[in-house]
């Protein structure tokens, strides 16, 4: 994806997009590679809503192929961040 976010800044977007489906001590607890999903028991809507305020923070349409590709913390800063 397109985009010029540093890996900071990719790691706050996608921490903050997470606010609201965990505490903040969660959040700090969760490891770079742990599956979202199961780690915060997110469903479908949830991660939509996760999806979506990507997109909001970012700028960047996120399309439904490349959900896959946000699996993980590490894994959304990947597809977010261009260094």
């Amino acid at each position: 994806m397109p985009g010029n976010l540093s890996r900071s800044e990719a790691d706050s977007i996608v921490r903050s997009a997470l606010r609201g489906f965990a505490s903040d001590e969660d959040l700090a607890a969760l490891t770079q590679d742990e599956p979202l999903r199961a780690a915060l028991e997110l469903d479908s809507l949830d991660f939509l809503t996760f999806v979506e305020k990507l997109t909001r923070a970012t700028g960047v349409r996120i399309e439904e192929d490349d959900y896959p590709q946000l699996v993980s913390i590490h894994a959304c800063v990947d597809f977010l961040a261009t260094e």
